[in-house]
């Protein structure tokens, strides 16, 4: 490649590999690892060649993300660096002849340490005398995000060490592969978006503002490395490990002590085979020098020390057939195309199905029934079909097309604009009857008190309900033969179920789970509709007349009514006595009416729904982002952005005392 050719392909590489590389520090891969490392390592082979296209903001000379807003800045008093990826074990001989001779050179002992390099957030945490005071992620090595609150709450992160030193430890911040697909399936069932990979999901669950979304997560640390100890110095990082684990810490548990290059060579392929059966994914294999004097002595460049390498295992890719695509109804109603494939081991692994993710991902893709496709382990983790074989193609391959209606039900199956995901929207679907009876149950909804989870999926369990109308034909025997000794707990929840029958319409509304009607929408509903009745006859061009009734919404509720599943329940629950009706109320005091609160910060007399709730009781109306159309910001202890962006638009903000004596 000539210099012109370089420079015009360096010119292409450098942007490309930037932004990759912000998206993959904002926690949103959008290309593979071993994507990225390949385009990586063309762009320095480019560089090694013509030294004059480096360039001071080239992907090569720079190490990690920049800072969150949001976060306090951390200078690191020792950069967290990154490693050189290497790619052959060719490399890794090149790498232990420089060793050889700097060994040689300065006179000290050459022996290797080979850990695996565990897929996640690097992180600094600093102790004093045995205490933990700072944590922060590693930023662009220089300087990092302070989430001092959010590390200390990973439980693997000791806030006190078992001898009172001061000393500054790096670690890498991950999930385990079991809690990653527990915490995948868990967002599922809440309707969130699922996690591409766990070192993503790792990432962005320690550098969230709210540290109660943290400590939410599974998260797990493994610590690798001091980086700096006032009171005890080391001769090996071998040694340095030891120590760790005897102060209380969570270290690297696979650390192999090498004496030679074979070792060194024996060591990646054992951890290669070995990784199907760790818990925790890893990207490659780090060999380090162990001898803490060589390390001084041989140095580091800006971005990298140069007495370790990082062996990237390549991605284990095969070819299989795709049988079939089947659709599975999930507990909210999404419906997810799975291929059917011929069993294939991947990665350890025996792979007969995986997701295609959506209706998108099959057209972007063009996978076909009956294609030759390529699966590969995304992360080591999640198998998935990552492109076809299209040259082996004979004609007979089927176009697939999304069913339009619940294969469970029969229901509609409808897409809602702007989403990718086809849903069942039938209420009584079998797929979706655990789901839909925790939300009817629920406090904001029936607030059916007892009736939890665990109770629903044992009543299911034991074929006692199987929809929601089943809840009110339970009898005082059917509950209490769940518990041992179980007659109050069956007395409370009956009286608890006889309760919800006298709900106010709105909470049946909202009980239902329409799509994009909660609580507040529902409460605007029954300004208008005065029974279900109303409800159900009202029409898209009526429900679009209402204020915060947008076309998606309009169109949803009125699909909704419109199915036979619907209207059975609702039947249903008329035949066991729920009130149907907008309950009469004596109170006519409107003092708040047409004006709109924002609430922010903690309260001491009331929580924000029984606010919200005194607010909606005079008239007004509570809005989660503060703009200048808001009139009041309610602010308590520990308020943020939104007393700012009050402040800032000049909005009246009120205490809590102002606000008691405004309802009084």
């Amino acid at each position: 490649m000539d210099i012109d050719s370089a420079k015009k392909r360096a010119e292409e590489l450098k942007p490309l590999l930037k932004y990759y590389t912000q998206k993959y520090f904002d926690d949103e891969q959008v290309v593979s690892d071993y994507e990225y490392d390949m385009l990586m390592r063309e762009l320095k082979q480019i560089e090694k060649e013509y030294p004059e296209l480096i360039t001071k903001d080239s992907p090569t000379q720079n190490v990690g993300s920049s800072i969150k807003k949001g976060f306090e800045k951390v200078t690191h008093e020792v950069p967290l660096q990154s490693l050189q990826d290497v790619f052959t074990i060719e490399e890794v001989e090149e790498f232990d002849e420089r060793m050889k001779k700097a060994a040689e050179e300065y006179s000290r002992p050459l022996d290797y340490v080979v850990e695996t390099k565990i897929d996640g957030l690097s992180s600094a945490i600093e102790y004093k005398n045995g205490k933990l005071v700072r944590g922060a992620t590693r930023g662009n090595g220089v300087v990092g995000e302070d989430v001092t609150q959010n590390i200390s709450t990973i439980k693997t992160v000791p806030k006190t060490l078992t001898e009172n030193v001061s000393i500054t430890v790096r670690g890498e911040v991950f999930i385990g592969k079991h809690d990653f697909e527990k915490l995948n399936e868990d967002r599922l069932l809440e309707e969130q978006e699922q996690f591409a990979n766990a070192r993503n999901a790792a990432a962005g669950s320690l550098r969230q503002l709210d540290s109660k979304i943290t400590a939410s997560r599974p998260l797990n640390i493994f610590m690798f490395n001091v980086q700096k100890c006032d009171d005890i110095t080391f001769e090996t990082h071998y040694e340095s490990l030891l120590y760790l684990e005897k102060l209380g810490f969570n270290v690297n548990p696979v650390k192999i002590l090498c004496k030679n290059m074979d070792e060194v060579k024996q060591a990646i392929e054992k951890i290669g085979k070995m990784r199907d059966d760790l818990d925790f994914g890893i990207d490659g294999a780090v060999v380090k020098v162990n001898d803490l004097i060589l390390r001084e002595k041989v140095g580091t460049t800006f971005k990298t020390p140069k007495w370790a390498v990082a062996y990237k295992y390549p991605p284990e890719r095969k070819e299989t057939l795709l049988k079939d695509i089947v659709c599975q109804v999930g507990r909210t109603g999404a419906i997810t195309p799975m291929a059917i494939l011929e069993p294939v081991h991947v990665a350890g692994s025996k792979i007969s199905k995986t997701t295609l993710h959506n209706e998108d991902y099959i057209k972007q893709n063009d996978i076909r029934i009956g294609d030759t496709v390529i699966i590969q382990k995304a992360g080591d983790v999640i198998p998935e079909v990552v492109g076809v074989v299209k040259k082996k193609r004979d004609g007979t391959e089927k176009v697939f097309q999304m069913p339009t209606v619940c294969p469970v039900c029969g229901a509609d199956a409808i897409r809602e604009e702007g989403e990718a995901v086809v849903r069942c929207i039938g209420i009584e679907c079998p797929a979706k009857q655990y789901r839909s009876i925790i939300h009817f149950a629920s406090k904001d909804a029936m607030d059916i008190d007892g009736l939890g989870e665990a109770i629903i999926a044992e009543l299911i369990e034991r074929k006692l309900i199987s929809n929601i109308a089943d809840i009110y034909k339970l009898t005082f025997d059917d509950i209490a033969s769940l518990k041992k000794n179980g007659k109050k707990f069956a007395q409370n929840l009956m009286n608890s179920i006889e309760e919800s029958k006298h709900r106010d319409l709105y909470s049946l509304i909202t009980s239902l789970g329409i799509r994009h009607v909660g609580v507040k929408l529902a409460k605007t509903l029954t300004k208008y509709y005065k029974t279900m009745d109303e409800l159900i006859e009202a029409s898209y061009e009526e429900l679009r007349m209402i204020d915060d009734v947008g076309e998606i919404t309009a169109h949803t509720i009125r699909e909704f009514f419109n199915q036979e599943q619907t209207i059975d329940l609702i039947e249903k629950l008329k035949q066991a006595g729920l009130n149907m009706e907008v309950l009469k109320t004596s109170k006519t005091d409107n003092r708040f009416d047409g004006k709109t609160f924002v609430l922010t910060g903690s309260l001491e007399k009331y929580t924000r729904d029984e606010a919200s709730e005194i607010i909606e009781s005079l008239g007004g109306k509570t809005s989660s982002s503060v703009s200048k159309k808001t009139d009041y910001v309610l602010a308590g202890e520990d308020a943020g952005s939104k007393l700012r962006k009050a402040q800032e638009l000049g909005v009246t903000v009120i205490s809590e005392e102002e606000f008691v004596t405004m309802i009084s």
